[in-house]
């Protein structure tokens, strides 16, 4: 191989054809990577593999159900997810935030089996103000109690989900933002996302603590 130094540029020349296919080979599987120069001296140095681009400069995610990555669309409220909370089971957080905007308790168990769009659509005809009961207490629409809510279901979902689990953790040091065209009254984007990044921190503290395994499958 020969190198040679160019306006910022380090250029590799591979010279054989042993050189040619194994060089080819590497940034294939290097495509998209950031490199970084370690010290070194006169005599050379080295180039360390950040990783791509998006995990190396923590590139932002933007968890909307239907725009992000695939690999990253179960993290959203939107995406079948099954976990149990209080005694029940939903299909999707936002099967359990939409079903709050109900009174009646037949309504809010079938729009617990709903998730992606179904479940932002039975939403439509429910009242999201003034307060709502749940489990025996009162609530206000869009208060610190709601909003406390939120973070129950999701922590539930995280840590009863594997793949669901996986995905957020998956993210690594990447931040999570939540902006969609029309952001909610009840549950900021901005607040969204900080309920998603402190359970991620929470789930990676329990990781190193080696407290008791998480479910690893989804309730029946």
């Amino acid at each position: 191989m020969r190198a040679m130094l160019k306006d910022g540029i380090l250029v590799v020349i591979p010279e054989t054809d042993e050189e040619r296919s194994a060089f080819a080979d590497w940034r294939k599987a290097h495509d998209g990577h950031v490199f970084h120069l370690e010290e070194g001296g006169r005599n050379g140095g080295a180039l360390k593999d950040l990783g791509p681009v998006a995990d190396a400069c923590r590139a932002p995610i933007n968890i909307v159900f239907d725009r992000v990555e695939p690999k990253y669309r179960i993290v959203s409220n939107l995406a079948r997810s099954p976990f149990a909370l209080r005694g029940r089971r939903y299909e999707s957080v936002e099967g359990f935030w939409q079903g709050l905007k109900f009174a009646d308790e037949e309504r809010r168990a079938e729009i617990a089996t709903l998730a992606e769009a179904e479940a932002v659509r039975a939403g439509f005809d429910g009242v999201a103000r003034g307060a709502f009961a749940f489990d025996g207490r009162l609530y206000a629409f869009g208060g610190p109690d709601h909003h406390a809510l939120m973070r129950e279901a999701c922590w539930a979902k995280f840590s009863q989900c594997a793949e669901a689990r996986d995905a957020h953790l998956g993210a690594g040091e990447r931040p999570l933002t939540h902006r969609t065209r029309r952001d909610s009254r009840n549950i900021p984007g901005a607040l969204m996302a900080d309920i998603w990044m402190r359970i991620r921190a929470r789930l990676r503290r329990r990781e190193d603590d080696g407290d008791e395994p998480l479910a690893s499958a989804t309730p029946s």
